[in-house]
């Protein structure tokens, strides 16, 4: 669900896609997230530093990887509508190669709707290759209804 008008909750219902997109990460990604957030661990840009810590090679920041999922989300809200918590567990690394990117797959989910509140929490998949890099990931949004 790509929109910019305003979203109601009578618009979703549980199973329901509610966003998806393909977001590539690349070493560019990972040193512009590094200098924005102060993590210059070097297992997120040094192939040697990496494998000494028994990864694969260089990966990408876990808060990154999560970030980017999460905006496909932002991506998808119309006016009146805003995340207001995410959560994750962090299930496989997503490793960067030298040259190019790797695509991160992103699908988010109606999971719960509560008309009450106002609210809807999304389920949110990301993988790599078939391979899932979050686990458990939730996407809690607001919609304030009386801007529709």
């Amino acid at each position: 669900m790509t929109t910019t008008t305003p979203l109601t909750l009578d618009q979703l219902e549980t199973g329901q896609e509610f966003a998806a997109g393909a977001c590539e990460i690349s070493r560019d990604s990972l040193v512009r997230y590094a200098g924005a957030s102060g993590d210059f661990n070097p297992i997120h840009y040094n192939d040697t530093a990496a494998r000494e810590a028994g990864l694969p090679g260089v990966i990408a920041h876990g808060m990154l990887t999560m970030g980017t999922a999460v905006n496909v989300v932002a991506d998808a809200l119309g006016e009146g509508a805003r995340i207001t918590a995410c959560s994750t567990r962090f299930s496989a690394p997503l490793e960067v190669p030298a040259t190019g990117s790797v695509t991160l797959a992103v699908r988010a989910v109606v999971g719960k709707i509560d008309p009450e509140a106002g609210t809807v929490q999304l389920s949110l998949e990301a993988s790599v290759d078939g391979t899932a890099v979050l686990g458990r990931a939730r996407v809690s949004v607001q919609i304030d209804e009386r801007s529709a």
